[in-house]
């Protein structure tokens, strides 16, 4: 459970280590799978699908430790550990297509509970949602709107076609930052898994690791979280103390 004090010792330690005085947020850089949908499970049974296909002995497990990064890289980082090489273009494309059909046929998205609440506190207090996720799902980023209407302006986005470098890169977060007009210091992240957060991290922006998935707490910790939380339901009623400290 976090308390309080949690947060203050968590701002104290990161206006720190970026040597500013003040904690004055004004936008939210929100990751999608995992803390807008519950859709992790989904993914990585498709993963998993798809490489049994072409041979490789991958855990259901280890896609949540890769989470944030774009499919191609996922692509490429598989073929490197298990066939010696990277992944070809056409390779990448066929097998990304492959992933993206079996994810579909898992079912309809799930909305993460917690987060629907999560943006209106955001909206709330006047700080722009931006959206920075390593996807490039289409089924989940054109529902968007849809699903947490008025959360984020159109534009306020930033995907896998977006950048030339994925998660655990700094320049999707870096990009969010420059959609919002705002510095690292005037940013919070939310996460739930180790690359995302490293990103945030790695960007200078104050990284909330949110554990909605198997992937533990400390780990998040070691991956540059500032504040680690159990659910979205509990950051979301520890938020308005965050933005206000």
């Amino acid at each position: 459970m976090v308390a309080n004090d949690d947060i203050q010792e968590a701002l104290n330690q990161y206006r720190s280590r970026l040597d500013i005085a003040t904690w004055c947020p004004k936008c939210a850089l929100i990751d999608m799978d995992g803390v807008l949908y519950d859709s992790m499970p989904r993914h990585a049974r498709a993963w998993k699908r798809m490489t049994d296909e072409i041979g490789m002995s991958c855990r259901e497990e280890e896609f949540f430790l890769y989470e944030g990064m774009t499919g191609a890289a996922t692509i490429d980082l598989l073929f490197e550990q298990y066939k010696g090489r990277k992944a070809t273009p056409d390779e990448i494309e066929e097998l990304y297509r492959r992933k993206t059909l079996y994810f579909k046929e898992y079912g309809e998205r799930i909305l993460m509970p917690g987060a629907d609440k999560m943006l209106n506190i955001f909206t709330k207090y006047g700080l722009k949602c931006v959206l920075v996720t390593g996807s490039a799902q289409s089924s989940l980023l054109d529902a968007i709107y849809n699903d947490y209407p008025g959360a984020f302006e159109p534009g306020m986005r930033v995907c896998a076609r977006d950048v030339r470098h994925g998660k655990p890169h700094p320049e999707p977060y870096l990009r969010g930052l420059d959609l919002a007009g705002q510095p690292p210091h005037a940013a919070i992240v939310v996460e739930n898994a180790p690359l995302g957060v490293e990103a945030g991290h790695r960007s200078g922006c104050f990284t909330v690791g949110i554990t909605t998935g198997p992937v533990p707490a400390d780990v998040l910790r070691q991956s540059g979280a500032d504040l680690v939380v159990d659910s979205m339901p509990m950051f979301a009623q520890l938020l308005p103390e965050l933005i206000n400290s």
